[in-house]
């Protein structure tokens, strides 16, 4: 593998210092990818319009195709603020219009892109802020395949396709989890569970394996619904976990919840180490992780 910096002409950037991110990966078979640290890319998802697509100018690799915005990682950032920078500076994507599915990612062993999945949940006009684009479009899923796409876009699209529809719900069997720490919760249940939904807001911006859900691509990030119960359901919250304040016994609202989820279609699962519960909970067709599972997932 060796490093070099662009050709003049390849790809341009906006003026400004560089980042060591921008830079060729050039692999021993001699193909090139743009990104030290790798790529990221935004497919925005509007379900009334399609998918946002930018057409390259001609001077880019692959110029006259069209693909998603995107570009090289900066030094030390992550993959899912890459795509969103990206997306934000190539096509005026604002990040609070959008609702992260799930990240999806090409490893071609000495370089990667990840693509992040996302649905809009506020609609918006994109605009070319860049030289990099010929235009910026909403393309309606059943007119992407016609065009003249980037090899990278085209090799996953049908794959990425088959996942828009898809939802995942985490739902958290809240008493269990605290349940399960020995730090004083019983002399304070509702700020226990405060401290619980702060860290669940974790996995809303993070996401979890893929795996857990028996789904493809490399994180989801999904639908976090905590439950409470008793004295917790004082507890306060941000709104980026959904709470639901059971108004009777906290395992009836978690089958509830887990079934109304599971007729809707959505992969389901339900975190919780008790084992009666999770019997309820299979009957309804949701699956279960334990408490030690979701704590490995939870920031310190």
């Amino acid at each position: 593998m060796t490093i070099r910096p662009p050709d003049p002409g390849e790809p341009r950037r906006p003026l400004g210092p560089r980042d060591p991110g921008d830079a060729w990966v050039i692999a021993d078979s001699g193909e090139k990818y743009w990104g030290r640290f790798g790529a990221a890319g935004l497919l925005a998802h509007d379900p009334e319009r399609g998918v946002l697509l930018q057409h390259r100018v001609s001077w880019s690799h692959f110029g006259g195709t069209w693909g998603i915005p995107g570009g090289a990682r900066h030094q030390g950032e992550s993959a899912t603020d890459a795509a969103l920078r990206e997306s934000l500076e190539e096509a005026g994507v604002p990040g609070d219009a959008l609702a992260p599915l799930f990240t999806s990612v090409l490893d071609r062993d000495v370089w990667t892109y990840t693509t992040l999945v996302a649905t809009v949940t506020r609609q918006f006009e994109p605009v070319i802020a860049d030289p990099e684009s010929n235009a910026l479009e909403w393309v309606p899923l059943t007119e992407i395949d016609a065009l003249p796409l980037h090899p990278g876009f085209a090799g996953s699209w049908p794959e990425l396709r088959g996942l828009l529809s898809t939802r995942a719900t985490l739902i958290v069997d809240a008493a269990n989890v605290v349940g399960a720490t020995p730090d004083g919760w019983w002399k304070d249940r509702a700020g226990a569970a405060e401290r619980l939904l702060t860290k669940l807001e974790g996995i809303h911006r993070d996401g979890v394996p893929s795996d857990v859900f028996g789904l493809s691509g490399e994180r989801w990030f999904p639908r976090v619904v905590a439950v409470l119960e008793g004295a917790a359901r004082d507890a306060a919250s941000s709104g980026l976990v959904e709470v639901v304040r059971a108004a009777a016994a906290g395992d009836d609202e978690i089958v509830a919840q887990a079934d109304a989820a599971v007729r809707k279609g959505e992969r389901t699962l339900v975190v919780t180490s008790d084992r009666g519960l999770a019997e309820r909970l299979e009957g309804v067709g949701a699956a279960t992780r334990s408490v030690s599972w979701l704590r490995a997932q939870l920031p310190d």
